[in-house]
């Protein structure tokens, strides 16, 4: 069974992740066997070892370029059928960071623009919805995609973040030209719903086929669409942002952030490795005396310890001159 759990219809193996989940759910059914006594004991084994070891850490090769981003987007723009939608909705994954779920639920109402003529630019996206495509088989509603809250937050909650200027210019935009009202929604399909997944994992693989080199093609570069957020994220976390600041809008803990994107962060290697070799460069030194003492100053904030005075082999010990030196016999021990 653990062997069967491990691998796909088509006899490839499934992630390390999918097996840790589906042994949790095998567990507990196991362990429900036991309390109503259907078994005598649990199975499945237990200890290190027994599962796969997973990784949340994001692959550093995943993540795309200035370059490469722009022409992917630019390569969606110009597809004859959607491409302008399309671009647009890419873009907000690019620019915002937000997850496709939380993209495709975005009304135009939601979206907080400034003025053509204002000096700032910067505009606003409050998240409030999510709605993943998970089948009409599997939500209440019978709809392809599910209404949910925020992922990790409280049921209406709202996480803002804040939209680049240039996605500003795209959003307005796209508005403008669809003749979109404040209830609809801002990325429809065709027929006026939502966005299809497929239609988005279409689009996005026919653009990195186009743009990309075979290399790449097959590589983890941007092989995903969700990759568009870890390149946004990384972008932040780059060039100076605080992490409890990118956690807030990415809609993670700090924590989690972290565990994610360390592998990811560069930038500013060459800078720590200057400072760490001025403070340890000891070839412009010269030993001089009293440079021990020096030295244990500038290291420990603690004066030294004082030796103890060892007496001489011969004569008083100072402070005793003038009185001779008393031996102390001491007992034997079984006395």
């Amino acid at each position: 069974m653990l062997a069967a759990i491990a691998l796909k219809l088509d006899g490839t193996p499934v992630a390390a992740s999918t097996v840790k989940r589906v042994r949790r759910i095998l567990n507990v059914a196991l362990e429900h066997a036991v309390r109503r006594r259907v078994l005598l004991s649990n199975p499945l084994p237990k200890g290190r070892g027994t599962s796969p070891k997973t990784s949340t850490a994001v692959d550093k090769r995943c993540l795309i370029n200035p370059h490469q981003a722009a022409r992917l987007l630019g390569r969606i723009r110009r597809r004859p059928r959607g491409g302008e939608r399309l671009h647009a909705f890419f873009a907000t994954l690019y620019y915002a960071g937000a997850r496709p779920e939380e993209v495709v639920a975005i009304r135009v109402s939601d979206i907080r623009l400034p003025d053509e003529e204002a000096e700032d630019q910067w505009g606003e996206l409050p998240l409030h919805t999510a709605t993943p495509e998970v089948g009409k088989q599997w939500t209440d509603s019978g709809h392809t995609h599910d209404k949910r809250h925020l992922k990790g937050r409280a049921a209406g909650e709202t996480r803002p973040v804040p939209c680049h200027p240039a996605l500003v210019k795209i959003l307005r935009e796209h508005v403008e030209r669809k003749r979109l009202k404040p209830g609809d929604l801002l990325f429809q399909g065709e027929n006026g719903g939502a966005l299809a997944g497929s239609v988005i994992r279409r689009a996005w693989t026919a653009a990195r086929k186009s743009e990309l080199t075979e290399a790449e093609f097959d590589s983890p570069l941007g092989r995903r669409v969700y990759d568009l957020r870890h390149t946004c994220l990384t972008t932040w976390l780059n060039n100076g942002v605080p992490p409890a600041q990118v956690a807030e809008w990415a809609g993670n803990s700090v924590p989690v952030l972290l565990a994610a994107y360390t592998r990811c962060l560069s930038g500013q290697l060459k800078d720590l490795q200057k400072r760490i070799e001025a403070a340890q460069d000891l070839t412009s030194l010269e030993p001089a005396e009293g440079a021990a003492q020096e030295n244990f100053s500038v290291y420990s904030p603690q004066p030294p310890a004082k030796t103890r005075y060892q007496p001489a082999l011969a004569g008083p010990a100072p402070g005793n001159a003038g009185h001779a030196t008393r031996r102390v016999r001491r007992p034997r021990h079984g006395r």
